[in-house]
């Protein structure tokens, strides 16, 4: 892809722009390592995609996925890779309209384990999310945790303690930003988690690639956020995007098309669920420019 400069940019700055591009990029795929660490996956793919799966018969008409009442795929079963995500963020959505951190963490490390196979594209958009994870981990468990059992009880504490950030003012350790800046970061990943897991699983034959469709879904949730440099290697490393089949082998391995479309939009629905009731809360707080 090109990138349209103006005529009074020097050719030695956009040289040092591009290989500063060219940088970023690497150093994300690096970030896909450490992501594993967290994940307990390999750098093999296949050793966190588990095996002997039975395909169910679910069709797809008019765009519309419809299963029968069968046996799920074990991809949703107890042991499944979709499930394991789900069910604590699922979990996260008490009845008092809150969010529980705790479950909504646990759920954001069984997302990360689920995309770190997918490719170093997904390591880059979750790399912020590994270190916010732990970030706001040490909060919920640290001396104050009483205070960070919820979203709301977290802001409204740290509200009265004057530990919240001025809006679009950034701490200089971000190891010393409050949990509700951290919350806003992991808010923003899983909307682009949940945008492009959804395109994955709807998307029509013949129209746009996974790899246009989650990028656009980049563009939408995250670049507007980031600086030039860091959307432009991201775009580079939308061009190896893996291809829509490779993409739902992975996500409910040994099941047939419209059976993994099927599941990974449950999957999605599930993060929309937990995305819509952060937003709330959160934009209820005026906390949507924090960060």
């Amino acid at each position: 892809m090109g990138v349209a400069l103006p005529s009074q940019v020097p050719r030695r700055w956009f040289r040092h722009a591009i290989l500063l591009a060219i940088f970023a990029l690497l150093l994300f795929y690096l970030c896909a390592w450490s992501l594993s660490a967290l994940s307990g996956c390999g750098s093999e793919a296949q050793s966190c995609i588990p095996k002997g799966l039975l395909p169910l018969q679910i069709q797809q008409q008019s765009g519309t996925l419809e299963a029968p009442e069968r046996e799920e795929p074990q991809c949703l079963g107890p042991q499944g890779m979709l499930s394991r995500m789900m069910k604590p963020f699922h979990a996260s959505l008490n009845p008092q309209g809150d969010v529980e951190l705790s479950q909504y963490l646990a759920g954001w490390r069984e997302l990360i384990r689920f995309l770190t196979p997918f490719g170093s594209i997904f390591a880059f958009a979750t790399s912020e999310a590994f270190s916010k994870v732990k970030d706001l981990e040490a909060q919920v468990h640290g001396p104050d945790a009483a205070h960070y059992t919820s979203l709301v009880g977290m802001v409204a504490w740290e509200r009265r303690a004057g530990l919240l950030e001025r809006p679009g003012i950034a701490p200089q350790d971000s190891a010393r930003s409050s949990g509700s800046r951290t919350m806003l970061l992991l808010h923003r990943a899983l909307r682009w988690s949940q945008l492009c897991l959804h395109r994955v699983a709807t998307g029509s034959r013949g129209g746009p690639d996974a790899g246009e469709q989650c990028s656009d879904a980049y563009n939408t949730a995250l670049g507007p956020h980031h600086a030039w440099l860091v959307r432009q290697a991201a775009h580079l490393a939308f061009l190896a995007f893996p291809g829509r089949g490779r993409l739902l082998e992975l996500a409910c391995p040994g099941s047939r098309e419209a059976e993994a479309r099927a599941a990974l939009a449950r999957a999605a629905g599930t993060l929309e669920d937990v995305y819509n009731r952060t937003q709330g809360l959160l934009a209820e707080r005026g906390l949507l420019q924090l960060a």
